[in-house]
């Protein structure tokens, strides 16, 4: 007898590693890709200011200077560089007339944008001319306000003063010209 326990000791070993040599592996659930895509939205890059503003009265000689009321870029254009500059040119004031006393040439109407009174995004948001020391004339394309570093939707307001220089010899009278804010 002691030959058949080794026997069968061997015969219970070999037949546990058949089972488990022939034992298959959980099969594996079927899978498939679906590729997703989806688009940022992008806008435009704009400009809004008030539609008209009365800067009061003032007597031949005087100087007149008043806020213009707040400016505003929108920048939705999402980019990956959202830079952009805004610029300032002024008209003639006249009222109406073309008589020479009743004209106020746009050099004689100066402009400083002050600091921003609020920006949002990143970046780099620079007043064109932060104080009324560094005030510029009208006569030529200025530039208001500028962004020049960062990406993304931004915005930027202001409210830029006006001061102008009424000549000695103009007429009295209500005097109308336009102050026109673009950006780029």
């Amino acid at each position: 007898m002691k030959k058949l326990i080794p026997a069968l000791c061997l015969t219970a070993v070999a037949a546990t590693a058949t089972a488990t040599a022939t034992a298959s592996p959980a099969s594996a659930q079927p899978s498939a890709d679906t590729t997703v895509t989806f688009t940022v939205a992008t806008a435009n890059l704009n400009i809004e200011v008030p539609a008209s503003v009365n800067l009061g009265s003032a007597f031949p000689g005087q100087t007149l200077t008043g806020q213009m009321g707040t400016v505003t870029v929108r920048d939705e254009r999402a980019a990956a560089s959202a830079t952009w500059t805004a610029s300032v040119v002024a008209t003639q004031f006249d009222t109406g007339s073309d008589d020479p006393t009743q004209i106020i040439q746009p050099q004689l109407v100066e402009y400083w944008s002050g600091p921003a009174t609020a920006t949002t995004g990143t970046g780099t948001f620079v007043p064109g001319q932060p104080t009324r020391a560094d005030r510029v004339a009208l006569g030529v394309p200025r530039t208001a306000f500028s962004k020049t570093s960062g990406s993304g939707n931004n915005t930027a307001s202001w409210n830029p003063n006006l001061e102008i220089s009424i000549p000695p010899s103009a007429v009295g009278g209500l005097y109308s010209g336009t102050v026109t804010h673009s950006v780029s």
